[in-house]
């Protein structure tokens, strides 16, 4: 499934609070736990860093699921 997520003018996301508010996890630990498994692609290439700062233009998967970061009030 691909979305969109809107950082409404935040400059930024933390990998793992996106995870969790996008719907993909149930928990920030589960979150957690799947990035440092490696099975979080940032951009095609594995993103081991819980909290790396997602960005515009940054596309995120986890399993069939992927979140393309968007921001409407840039």
């Amino acid at each position: 499934m691909r979305q969109q997520f809107d950082l409404a003018g935040h400059p930024y996301i933390a990998l793992c609070d996106l995870l969790k508010l996008a719907g993909l996890t149930e928990s920030g630990g589960r979150a957690k736990q799947l990035i440092a498994e490696g099975k979080v692609l940032r951009n095609h290439q594995p993103e081991t860093r819980k909290t790396a700062k997602i960005v515009v233009g940054d596309c995120i998967q986890l399993a069939d699921n992927e979140i393309c970061i968007i921001n409407s009030q840039a």
